[in-house]
């Protein structure tokens, strides 16, 4: 999650298990560096100011609460569009 204009980002780890972890966040220069290495790596980048904040107030390794599942996915799910992949489906 990126928000510029504030200079935050939150990164988030989801291993298709687990709820999604808090990886990395910061604010100002530590924000930069965290955007950079998801561009190095081809990570997709969301942009939304709400859910940042509500992100910015975990801590790191924290799994995101359950009220935010379903905004998370949605995201999740939009980032394996852009990159052409499709979820795993278990029977």
């Amino acid at each position: 999650m990126v928000e510029e204009d504030l200079k935050q980002a939150v990164a988030l780890f989801y291993d298709g298990e687990l709820a999604p972890t808090i990886t990395a966040k910061g604010e100002g220069a530590t924000a930069e560096e965290i955007i950079a290495i998801a561009q190095e790596h081809g990570i997709t980048l969301c942009e939304n100011q709400p859910l940042l904040q509500l992100l910015m107030t975990l801590e790191l390794g924290d799994h995101i609460p359950e009220d935010l599942y379903i905004a998370i996915a949605q995201i999740i799910s939009f980032a394996y569009h852009l990159q052409g992949k499709e979820p795993e489906i278990v029977n």
